[in-house]
């Protein structure tokens, strides 16, 4: 029998007077469900050898009540935060409660009688004087330590609070219903809406005059749903092993900073099944990784530092014997003092990575001095784990006699990858073969740290000249790879009494971990896209990455933009609450209009994104429902609802150059069908579907004659990364190039023979010895940014988008629910609207985990606690919208992409900090209840925690918060 502490269903059957029935060899017995039978974590005071035969639950007695609560992470599939049962039995026509019961989960290392409480209320009338005096004993009764396991102290102790509340609002409803009282009941409390709404998916038809086999601009189903749905699709580790395959894991440190004092592989290799243990000293090539100026060890050699960071590996003939053999390998370390998790910290001590980078427009002295009003804050927003469906994976196999190898890797970057590998290895970059058919999610997480481990793995294949497959558990994974930066940032802002913006500015600090990664370009998006949709005369960016002894982070869709943007629309709502005015005032005033000059000096129309906000504000009823929403929470004190609009400015391309390049190869067969490789990788976002209806266009054919295998160096080489949202910008112009050329070719044998089918022409065709196979090219924009000039054209084009959210959630436990969401996105002439929709569905979502659901936690060691799906909560489908509308928008056109579309895959992410900033319009409501108005302090995530204290009911209120400084916290704020 579960003793687990959050146990959901334990302080039920103990606050309901249950029994278990257990048997073993000595006989038969009845054990209450009570306070003696838990007796430590996981532990209970049955005998090893009893065996649970049945619960007896007994039937409710007239006038009796029995209640449950919980508070989880996430609504379903998570373990309960708090989670409480409560019963409380009146005498037969009466108030007076004759006997109660009140247990709790998540309260200490067992389920947790409240018996104080319970005395405190037996034998007196259920009233508020006796239920304000059990508050108060309540709360001296369930103490715990401010270093508490799990942490949340203060979020704890206020939910025991609330669940007894909101017991007492039903008890007294009950009684009500039974006539034995009279009195009004303050609120009724009703749970969260959960009824899902039909929802709409709009976009904007084809022409008439378009070939009805022209799939471009359709709602063409993405060419691997059937097979991904159906789990026939293959991924990595899907590919069969092969005889004499061997298996890696990794090592890893212990340690956030020390110096390794030894590497015992001695009882590693004497394990069964153990080949080999892969160190340092077997690299025969470059032993670190370069970026961005920084040096990033394969494995550490004399120091360590973070937790997490590899050592070796071992090589064994199964998983199981490589994990074990990983398990037995010994380290040495010798701790080096004084590491650094904390932004503040690096702060303090100036641990930066150079450079930093900052964009400066106007005069912000001079501007403070003419504002009416001056508003400083800080902000904190926490980092975000990938959670790919498909971990790090790779399969490396040697080939040939002359040190060849092929690489089956998921990876976004191949040619990164390919170059990687091969100066591990001392070899050419001929001598290295990527392959990828698909990947199952990157969302930026497989450049970097992915080339690292293929370059391990490339070594162990290499020394025992055998297959060797890595593939990381969720946990490792999470452990070693990193994800999006978490922020700090301080802000300046100086505005006038009509709500107009003067003077901004924002300093941000992004905890970039013990390696540089792809961290000082985040640096650089950041200035680069803080003013968001808006044009403030004065302003200044800066932006620093601060280097710690945690696991580097990395590239994650949208790149540092959704940490720049949500400082500057939490600036404009602090502006917002200082005037006693609408946000939405706020954003329109100050929203960019007619012809544009932003802060780096790049010219831009943003008539789109004035259409996205109108259409926006019209399609969601914006108006009507926000009178709505204030109606309903003049209604109620315990549920309040909120609102936000927010826009998003998103700037498409890489901002270095060379990267706006792509290649493509087509191939067409005798029988009349095609083959198409690109540089492109397909990882869920429908890229090759794409270039399949590129393709079918071009060459004028249907795209059921189209197929795209994978992803191949040995067929496109000198690949470029797919991300910043232009992998169907770029890799899209290099097929209709090549297509474009081979259609070219076919012009004489068509003129020929107009009347002839496809098959015939190209048969023809290779009768008369014309070649059937092109590369196609594309030459992207020159891009650039002068830093010192503070001026540039870092992108091709911008994407716009607005979000409406309304959501409604419980001041008393901080839940909250998503009961609409309209977006409206400019994606130009969309290529494929449903696969368009989807993205934005998708990145909203992500969007809406990453600023209100999903938290990083680390220990004051370094170490990450959040490994894996039970810790780490990501958006399930209890979290979707109950209404969630998307509309394209209409008349939208683009000259700057493919057809005139755009790209969409990261700028509509940043739209789920919509439902944040509805949450904030809703907790400002229940503040308001409190007597408690103005801008206030909610940091991202919004979870329930934060909510709730935010919220500030008289039940938080009377929760003491502990002295910073004065405790070890069990968790890192970093």
């Amino acid at each position: 029998m579960s003793a687990f502490p959050n146990s959901d269903l334990n302080p039920v059957l103990a606050a309901g007077s249950c029994r278990v029935s257990v048997i073993s060899n000595g006989g038969r017995r009845e054990v209450p469900l009570d306070q003696n039978f838990f007796v430590s974590s996981g532990k209970t005071i049955l005998k090893p050898e009893e065996i649970v035969l049945s619960v007896f639950i007994p039937f409710s007695r007239k006038g009796e009540f029995v209640r449950a609560f919980r508070q989880a992470p996430r609504k379903e599939s998570s373990f309960s935060t708090v989670t409480t049962g409560m019963r409380v039995f009146f005498s037969e026509g009466s108030r007076v409660v004759q006997d109660v019961s009140i247990y709790y989960g998540g309260m200490g290392p067992t389920t947790v009688c409240a018996s104080k409480t319970c005395q405190a209320i037996i034998s007196r009338r259920w009233d508020e004087e006796t239920l304000s005096r059990a508050y108060d004993v309540l709360l001296e009764e369930l103490v715990l330590p401010p270093s508490a396991p799990g942490g949340k102290v203060e979020f704890r102790r206020s939910l025991t609070l609330s669940f007894l509340f909101k017991f007492n609002l039903e008890v007294l409803q009950r009684l009500r219903d039974m006539n034995v009282i009279t009195d009004e009941v303050p609120e009724k409390m009703q749970p969260l809406p959960k009824e899902i709404q039909p929802s709409l998916q709009e976009f904007q038809h084809v022409s008439k005059s378009q070939s009805e086999h022209d799939p471009v601009g359709r709602p063409m189903m993405h060419r691997s749903a059937l097979s991904q749905a159906t789990g026939e699709a293959v991924y990595c580790d899907d590919i069969p092993t092969t005889d004499g395959e061997l298996f890696l894991a990794l090592v890893t440190s212990s340690r956030a900073k020390a110096r390794i004092t030894g590497l015992d592989v001695s009882e590693a290799l004497q394990l069964p099944g153990v080949v080999d243990v892969i160190t340092v000293k077997d690299i025969p090539g470059k032993k670190v990784r370069e970026m961005c100026g920084y040096e990033e060890e394969l494995f550490a050699e004399s120091e360590v530092s973070c937790v997490g960071q590899m050592l070796c590996a071992v090589v064994a003939d199964t998983r199981a014997h490589a994990r074990r053999g990983a398990a037995a390998v010994k380290v040495g370390y010798e701790d080096l003092p004084e590491p650094i998790f904390t932004t503040e910290e690096a702060i303090e001590k100036s641990s930066f990575f150079e450079p930093l980078r900052s964009i400066e427009r106007g005069n912000l002295t001079e501007a403070f001095k003419t504002v009416d009003q001056i508003h400083e804050g800080e902000f904190r927003m926490g980092g975000q784990e990938h959670f790919y469906m498909e971990t790090q994976s790779m399969l490396v196999v040697p080939v040939g006699e002359e040190t060849e190898f092929n690489v089956y890797v998921s990876s976004q970057y191949l040619s990164f990858t390919q170059d990687a590998i091969a100066e591990t290895l001392g070899i050419p970059s001929n001598r290295v073969t990527c392959h990828v058919k698909r990947i199952g999610g990157a969302f930026g997480g497989k450049v970097f740290k992915t080339a690292i481990l293929a370059c391990i793995t490339s070594v162990a294949a290499w020394k025992t000249n055998r297959a060797v497959r890595c593939v990381l558990e969720r946990g490792e994974d999470m452990l070693i790879t990193g994800g999006r930066h978490p922020v700090l940032a301080k802000y300046k802002v100086g505005f006038m009494q009509d709500g107009r913006i003067v003077a901004v500015d924002i300093q941000y600090f992004i905890n970039a971990g013990n390696a540089v990664d792809e961290s000082i370009v985040i640096v650089e998006q950041i200035p680069l896209h803080f003013e968001n949709a808006y044009n403030f005369p004065n302003l200044r960016g800066r932006a620093a990455a601060c280097r710690t002894n945690l696991p580097s982070n990395t590239a994650f869709r949208g790149f540092g933009v959704p940490q720049a943007l949500m400082v500057m629309e939490n600036m404009i709502n602090d502006v917002a609450m200082a005037l006693g005015r609408p946000a939405d005032q706020i954003r329109e005033m100050n929203m960019y209009e007619g012809p544009s000059i932003t802060h780096y000096k790049f010219a831009f129309s943003p008539e789109n994104l004035r259409r996205c906000w109108q259409e926006c504000k019209e399609k969601c009823e914006f108006s009507a429902r926000r009178s709505a929403v204030q109606e309903f929470n003049l209604q109620h004190r315990w549920r309040k609802r909120g609102m936000a609009i927010v826009p998003v400015k998103f700037g498409v391309a890489f901002s270095e150059s060379f990267l706006n390049q792509a290649a493509a190869l087509v191939h067409i067969y005798k029988d009349g069908s095609v083959l198409v490789s690109h540089g492109g990788t397909e990882m869920g976002q429908g890229l090759h579907t794409k270039m399949q209806q590129v393709a079918s266009r071009e060459l004028h054919i249907p795209a059921s004659k189209i197929y795209i295998s994978e992803t191949s160096t040995n067929t496109v080489p000198n690949t470029s990364p797919s991300g910043a949202s232009y992998s169907t910008d770029a890799n899209g112009m290099a097929v209709k190039d090549a297509c474009q050329i081979l259609y070219q070719r076919l012009e004489p044998i068509r003129k020929k023979n107009p009347k002839g089918s496809w098959e015939s022409w190209v048969m023809a065709a290779f009768l008369d010895k014309i070649s059937l196979s092109v590369t196609g090219f594309y030459r992207g924009p020159d891009l650039y940014m002068d830093w010192e000039k503070m001026e540039g054209q870092p992108y091709a084009y911008f994407t716009f988008g607005v979000c409406c959210c309304e959501v409604e959630l419980d001041c008393l436990t901080g839940d909250y629910r998503t009961v609409r969401t309209d977006i409206v996105a400019d994606t130009g002439k969309s290529v494929n609207p449903s696969i368009d929709i989807g993205q934005i569905e998708g990145a909203f979502m992500q969007g809406l985990g990453l600023f209100t659901l999903e938290e990083l936690k680390f220990s004051p060691a370094g170490l990450l606690y959040t490994r894996g799906p039970s810790q780490y909560k990501i958006p399930a489908v209890c979290d979707m919208p109950l209404h969630f509308n998307v509309y394209l928008l209409s008349n939208s056109y683009n000259p700057h992409a493919i057809y005139s579309s755009k790209g969409i895959g990261e700028p509509v992410l940043f739209l789920g900090s919509t439902a944040f900033f509805a949450i904030k319009d809703a907790v400002s409501a229940a503040r308001s209840d409190s007597g408690l108005f103005g801008p206030f302090s909610l940091n991202s995530p919004a979870t329930p925690e934060r909510i709730c204290l935010a919220c500030a009911s008289p039940l938080t209120q009377k929760i003491p918060a502990s002295k910073p400084g004065s405790f070890t916290p069990w968790a890192l704020n970093i």
